[in-house]
């Protein structure tokens, strides 16, 4: 990876970044390097499409086209072909990466316990680790695990929707707890709070059926 083109991406100069990759590209062809830093970058910007196609060139090119795997089953994934993007990580060797994109195909496809059961065995459990494993909690029902899970995330970690989950998970046995964390998500992005509110409405509304609250 190119460091120098990495910290100008991170300070928010994406364009150039993005810029400067395709000319050492164009410079140097089979240098796998700057295809697996570009598509990455390509990727955060929404542009899974480009990085398939940069990548799908870059296997004529590059000497070990495997290496290039990864990047490519992730493109499949976003663009919501889960059975093609699986059928590649299955290809390779599993590490912390492959591992959390599986159980994330799993979690798509419906099969929970198979999501669940790859979650955990990551080591790392850092913070997307366990928005992954409380959202596989959630799937399945069991909102005390999901409600355990997200509060390993720390408070200054949590986004909109950690917080709107946490409400989420609470509104069944502690609503006013709920309604804190409902309110604190809605200060933190708006536009998110109403969507997921429109999202969950059908399980509040079970949750408040059963409790008979209106």
């Amino acid at each position: 990876m190119d460091k120098k083109i990495a910290n100008l991406y991170d300070a928010g100069n994406v364009d150039k970044a993005i810029h400067l990759l395709i000319e050492k590209i164009n410079k140097h062809p089979k240098d796998i390097e700057n295809y697996l830093q570009l598509s990455t970058y390509l990727i955060e910007q929404n542009a899974a499409d480009q990085a398939l196609e940069l990548l799908e060139k870059a296997r004529g090119l590059v000497k070990h086209p495997e290496d290039l795997t990864y990047n490519i089953a992730v493109c499949y994934y976003i663009q919501g072909d889960f059975a093609k993007s699986l059928a590649l990580l299955n290809s390779i060797a599993d590490d912390e990466e492959t591992i959390y994109q599986k159980a994330l195909i799993f979690m798509k496809l419906g099969q929970y316990q198979k999501a669940l059961a790859y979650a955990l065995t990551l080591k790392n459990q850092d913070e997307r680790t366990l928005e992954l494993i409380g959202d596989i909690w959630l799937s399945l029902g069991d909102f005390k695990s999901a409600n355990q899970t997200y509060n390993k995330i720390s408070e200054d970690q949590r986004n909109a929707k950690i917080n709107f989950l946490l409400g989420l998970t609470l509104f069944d046995t502690d609503p006013d707890e709920a309604e804190k964390y409902f309110k604190l998500s809605k200060s933190q992005d708006p536009n998110y709070f109403a969507q997921a509110q429109k999202q969950y409405n059908a399980v509040a509304k079970l949750i408040r059926g059963k409790n008979g609250r209106n």
